[in-house]
């Protein structure tokens, strides 16, 4: 039947299974059978158990039996006042995180009313121009009962210290008060795109707020290393893994160099990891991973404090997958992320809505992607036991190999000068690329196999996907606020605390304290961010022929 299927199904390969060889996206080769020899260097499975260094098998003992992973979803559009709305029901619908996104120019730190942002005011994120939109959209927010993550990257420094100027404001006590901004702008140069400063300030920039918060917010992170931008912009799962481990050990250097000791932050550093493809694949990938930043941390920094050492990670599920054709295929492929990510091990999940792939999340998409990972801990029994795939010679074996993939890719980006040089170069970008074009044209002909698009393929209507309006009363709301905010604060103290930015950033000082006075004083983004490019320059995307 399956056989017809694949013959019948318009569009279909009808490909032989188990002739050709099998390889996964990391380029390891799958055998159609695995023994006790294959698993663990041939010793068979391991008695490592969960909590314990190196974390292969988790970073808690009894994993989500204590208490079920993060449920966040990304969200934010037009003005404060729309995305609290958003907030609120997201929250009663049971997201336990909120994961929040940012307009264009936001992440590019200009302000609503810069000539530059129109046309993109609120379109993929709620706009922030000044302490007071954090203030509305945070409003009814309980912030110690539920984690907030900023997905913001050039304008970083500024957001964190909105949020925690909003809070202080809010009478929380900051050094309680967790959270995690991504605030990761190497990926951001390889991945994305909305970067502002030239590499070596940004990184500058990162040190400052992980100091700043090491010694404040302790509890806070402020970084969370995105190696899922650079998966979802072409690179293969092992890569993803060691690009985010050369970018997180650039910060830890940085932060490093301020005196700090290593187990004073590097246990607030996070990951944001992508979670699509391969079930197992993923799932070897992250167990590889949790083990070799373990030993990182420990061997070559000197840890000494087993949770500095955890792979504290989000999955996030994961938007290079979703499809435009048959939209509501993306529901399915949705639960087997969230499922691959659970069976990895993840602390936190963000799952893509199915309608991501053409607008921002309707209310009813992200309802149906909270309810799936509910499912998974009420119905299908996933918090039971930790690492239920523990001993498997097949994961066995396949987190060894991914162990040894991701080891090479990082000793490939070393031997080439490191991270920061390959990403101010452009070299890393340009091998990011060319594999998105390879995978592209793989997809074409039919080479990867994916379900309604090179397969399986039916003739459709429309699909019944809802659209996000623009609405521009939420642009002209925002202006008026904007214009009230420059009306009603003081002019005296915004200049102050402008001089002081540009005299610590000129000095070489950390900004962040100066940046955090500006914020109280209901500067701008804009204007903070002028200030500091004023001192630090723009960046110029390499470009090679």
């Amino acid at each position: 039947m399956a056989e017809k299927l694949a013959t019948d199904a318009k569009g279909g390969l009808d490909l032989p299974r188990g002739v050709e060889p099998v390889f996964f996206d990391s380029g390891i080769e799958v055998k159609p059978v695995y023994t006790a020899a294959d698993a663990n260097g041939g010793n068979g499975a391991g008695e490592e158990r969960p909590g314990e260094y190196p974390f292969t098998r988790g970073i808690h003992a009894e994993m989500y039996r204590r208490r079920p992973w993060t449920m966040r979803q990304y969200t934010g559009f037009g003005n404060a006042q729309a995305t609290n709305e958003r907030f609120h029901y997201l929250i009663e619908t049971g997201n336990t995180g909120l994961n929040v996104a940012f307009d264009l120019p936001s992440q590019c730190g200009l302000d609503s009313d810069d000539p530059a942002a129109e046309g993109e005011v609120g379109r993929v994120g709620m706009a922030v121009d000044s302490l007071r939109d954090f203030e509305i959209a945070f409003d009814g927010v309980d912030l110690n009962a539920i984690t907030v993550s900023l997905t913001i990257n050039g304008a970083a420094a500024i957001m964190i210290a909105m949020y925690l100027a909003m809070a202080e404001k809010r009478g929380y006590d900051i050094a309680a008060l967790r959270g995690t901004a991504q605030n990761d702008i190497l990926k951001e140069m390889v991945g994305r795109g909305t970067w502002v400063f030239p590499v070596e300030p940004s990184v500058r920039l990162v040190g400052d707020t992980i100091e700043y918060c090491a010694r404040h917010a302790p509890n806070y992170s402020p970084v969370s290393v995105c190696g899922y931008h650079i998966r979802e912009s072409g690179c293969d799962p092992a890569e993803e893994m060691a690009y985010a481990f050369e970018i997180a050990k650039a910060y830890i250097d940085e932060t490093l160099k301020r005196g700090l000791a290593i187990d004073d932050f590097a246990g607030r550093l996070s990951f944001n990891f992508n979670v699509f493809g391969k079930l197992f694949e993923e799932v070897a990938k992250f167990r590889a991973g949790r083990r070799m930043w373990a030993k990182i941390l420990k061997e070559q920094y000197g840890a000494k404090n087993p949770k500095t050492m955890w792979m504290r990670m989000i999955a996030g599920g994961g938007g290079f997958g979703l499809t435009i054709d048959q939209p509501e295929n993306n529901i399915m492929r949705g639960a087997y992320y969230a499922l691959s990510a659970v069976l990895s091990g993840a602390q936190t999940i963000a799952l893509c809505c199915y309608d991501e792939a053409y607008t921002i999340p309707s209310p009813k998409a992200q309802q149906i992607s909270i309810r799936t990972m509910q499912l998974l801990i009420e119905e299908l029994g996933l918090c039971d036991t930790a690492d239920p795939l523990g001993g498997s010679y097949f994961v066995e074996a396949l987190t060894d190999e991914m162990e040894e993939k991701i080891t090479a890719a990082m000793r490939r980006v070393q031997d080439e000068g490191g991270i920061v040089a390959g990403v101010a170069s452009g070299r890393i970008q340009d091998r990011v690329s060319q594999q998105a074009y390879e995978h592209h044209r793989r997809v074409e002909s039919g080479a990867a196999r994916k379900v309604g698009v090179n397969c399986y393929r039916v003739e459709e209507e429309k699909p019944d996907v809802a659209f996000h309006p623009e609405r521009q009363e939420d642009v002209d709301m925002q202006m008026a606020s904007l214009k009230q905010v420059r009306a009603e604060r003081s002019r005296d103290a915004v200049d102050r605390a402008l001089k002081r930015l540009h005299a610590d950033a000129a000095s070489g000082a950390n900004t962040m304290p100066a940046i955090m006075e500006a914020v109280k004083a209901y500067a701008t983004v804009g204007e903070m961010t002028k200030v500091l490019a004023d001192v630090y320059g723009r960046f110029e995307e390499p470009v090679t022929i």
